[in-house]
């Protein structure tokens, strides 16, 4: 039934409250609700955060949208604690302010003055009789403005004003007299810790960090975690926060890749990792060449002494000769012909795996999924980047990640699914906390709008992305042919765009060639084979990023807006090849912001004009303010309308911080 004071279309709301809308400690989210009631008398709404404990917030007041959307409302709210909180829409009749409204015009033109003024005196008492003790100056300002209201000896402007002052507003505000109250809600708001939404994530391959190759056997010796560790020191000194291996366990024989996904490995051919599976063990086994399950507790203790995170690849598929393919056939997808069916993404073919099929026994086989995952997370691993969810059923994940977080709700779980919008967002709907997106597809300035557009204001509430850069599989056409300042871009917007970024190793050394043309596949793809890297080298000739990226993982760390999804706002550029967009959010009270200025053609200079919206910059249209470009350290004082210009050669963009009187 409709309340009293009707209360519709509130937001953010997933799928009629049946799911949480998605938040982090610190993180404001917006919510909104169309009010009315019959007649013209005035209402007020608000906010009610109730905590995982039960308890009510105080009341956050909101404010009318503005007359191009009547009747509708909106505030900020910010949940302060981790867990599973609701809020709710309050709604009320306000009859301080419809007596207001009525008393400023019939009071003006001399209508009703005595009555008007002895309806204000009596809206006074009401709210003096209702406040507590401990609000006794509050209490003594009404009464004397309703003593006044009733003093015939003063002028009727004195009377009225004392009503209408700004002490009384204010108390009024602070201890509103609601009548005819309603209320819609609870609606379900879940918050998780501060690195579901934050983060920079570094990948790499533990087998190619020490990897050697012996020139006169020909043959390779694998690196292992106690080699692999080394590369923590330089993945923390660029500011990462999250380390993420791709999988460590055991590698199948059958049908083994070879080096650029040939269908025949030679001897010592590592295959991919991604093939889980041999008599070795599965999906809680480590590959003997990394070592043992002691020296992978090692690895992790010295990424967190680093301050790092370690994210393990969980990948649920199998090699021909996994253990489960023996034990629990009735897991795996059977043709026609009595063989078990290998894995298939047109025109891409995987002879080496086989795809898990849950409907046999899905019970079973999800069981075994948790036990894996608890056997990993028990040995440190707190975040896990997850292959190809969506070719596994929905509900399997929801209640996979339900389990996990009703026992350890700092769990994350990252979504690497490229695929349907729908399947996209349902992933994130159920419980998988942050999602690869189409990011590395997005390279134009009218694609890259719309995307950030969609991905900060219209899937927020239940998809958190993850801007890889790169990734083993993908290295697009605009890397392939865009040079160093390619990279450089890439970066910036990754870095500046999205609270959570990721870079796949060999990204710093600018690595670019395709194993063909048209393909997106790495020449020589560390999939496949050993990739050392010399990092010494490429630093020592300056043939590296490295730097850049640091310089960017830096300002991230000092920007809380760029730490957040919600608050990205999109400005005009005269150019199509320059973007501009900022982000905006206070803490403990001191406003940040942060402007990007992004030149997306890696060949050429570009000059233009950009338009700010000052308002959303916290600014009147005429303000002129100084900003400070925080990767060269010039500074400039900028207004509404700027001119700046972009060299690739130089530099790729403006990343400057807004300095407040």
């Amino acid at each position: 039934m409709v309340a009293r004071i009707p209360i519709i279309d509130v937001s953010p709301v997933v799928e009629h409250g049946r799911y949480p809308v998605k938040a982090v400690v610190g993180e404001a989210f917006r919510v909104e609700a169309t009010t009315f009631r019959e007649g013209h008398d005035a209402l007020g709404a608000g906010v009610v955060l109730t905590d995982p404990a039960g308890s009510d917030r105080p009341l956050v007041p909101m404010a009318a949208v503005g007359a191009e959307v009547p009747d509708r409302y909106r505030a900020e709210v910010t949940p302060d604690a981790e867990g599973a909180w609701t809020f709710r829409i309050e709604s009320w009749a306000a009859p301080y302010a419809s007596w207001r409204h009525a008393a400023e015009v019939k009071i003006t033109a001399g209508v009703d003055v005595e009555l008007m003024l002895a309806a204000g005196a009596l809206v006074m008492q009401r709210v003096a009789q209702g406040l507590p003790a401990s609000a006794g100056s509050t209490r003594n300002r009404l009464l004397l403005a309703a003593k006044a209201a009733h003093d015939t000896s003063l002028p009727v402007a004195v009377r009225l004003s004392a009503l209408t002052s700004a002490g009384v507003q204010g108390a009024l505000a602070e201890w509103p007299l609601r009548d005819l109250l309603s209320s819609e809600g609870p609606w379900p708001v879940y918050v998780d810790r501060t690195r579901a939404l934050y983060g920079s994530w570094y990948e790499y391959f533990p087998r190619s960090e020490g990897a050697a190759y012996d020139a006169q056997t020909g043959t390779w010796t694998s690196g292992t975690f106690a080699t692999a560790a080394k590369r923590l020191d330089a993945v923390a000194e660029m500011g990462f926060d999250v380390v993420y291996l791709p999988p460590i366990h055991p590698i199948g024989t059958v049908n083994r890749k070879g080096p650029n996904n040939t269908l025949t490995a030679k001897s010592g051919d590592p295959g991919s990792p991604w093939a889980i599976g041999s008599a070795d063990g599965g999906h809680d086994a480590i590959h003997p060449d990394l070592g043992t399950l002691a020296d992978f507790d090692a690895f992790v203790e010295r990424a967190t002494e680093l301050g790092l995170e370690v994210a393990l690849d969980l990948a649920l598929q199998c090699a021909p000769d996994h253990p489960w393919v023996k034990d629990h056939p009735e897991w795996f997808i059977t043709r026609a012909d009595g063989t078990i069916a290998y894995a298939e993404n047109p025109p891409k073919k995987y002879q080496d795996i086989y795809p898990l099929n849950f409907d046999n026994d899905m019970e079973g086989l999800s069981a075994e999924v948790l036990r894996v995952v608890r056997h990993w997370m028990a040995h440190g691993v707190r975040m896990f980047r997850v292959d190809n969810p969506h070719t596994k059923p929905v509900m399997f994940w929801e209640w996979l990640l339900a389990e996990v977080r009703a026992t350890d709700p700092d769990v994350v779980f990252l979504s690497e699914a490229f695929t349907r919008p729908a399947m996209m967002r349902t992933l994130g709907m159920v419980g998988f906390h942050q999602s690869y997106t189409y990011f590395t597809w997005r390279n134009t300035k009218a694609e890259l709008e719309s995307y950030l557009h969609e991905l900060s204001q219209v899937t927020s509430d239940v998809m958190r992305p993850n801007f890889f850069v790169n990734t083993p599989d993908i290295l697009t056409e605009y890397l392939q042919y865009g040079g160093p300042a390619a990279f450089a871009v890439r970066a910036t917007v990754a870095a500046t765009a999205s609270p959570t970024w990721g870079v796949y190793s060999g990204y710093e050394l600018f690595e670019h060639v395709a194993v063909r043309r048209g393909s997106e596949e790495y020449l020589n793809t560390e999939k496949f084979q050993y990739r050392p890297r010399d990092w010494g080298g490429a630093s020592a000739e300056g043939n590296t990023l490295a730097p850049y990226l640091t310089l960017l993982n830096r300002i991230r760390k000092s920007h809380p807006s760029l730490q957040r999804l919600r608050n990205l706002t999109l400005h005009r550029t005269e150019d199509d090849a320059v973007m501009c967009f900022s982000k905006r959010t206070t803490v403990a009270g001191t406003d940040d912001t942060v402007i990007v200025v992004v030149n997306l053609d890696p060949h050429r200079a570009r000059e233009t004009l950009i338009h700010l919206d000052l308002p959303a910059l916290g600014y009147d249209w005429q303000d002129a303010f100084a900003v400070t470009d925080e990767i060269t350290g010039q500074t400039w004082r900028w207004g509404e309308h700027n001119y700046v210009r972009l060299d690739p050669a130089r530099a790729v963009a403006h990343v400057v911080s807004v300095r407040r009187a």
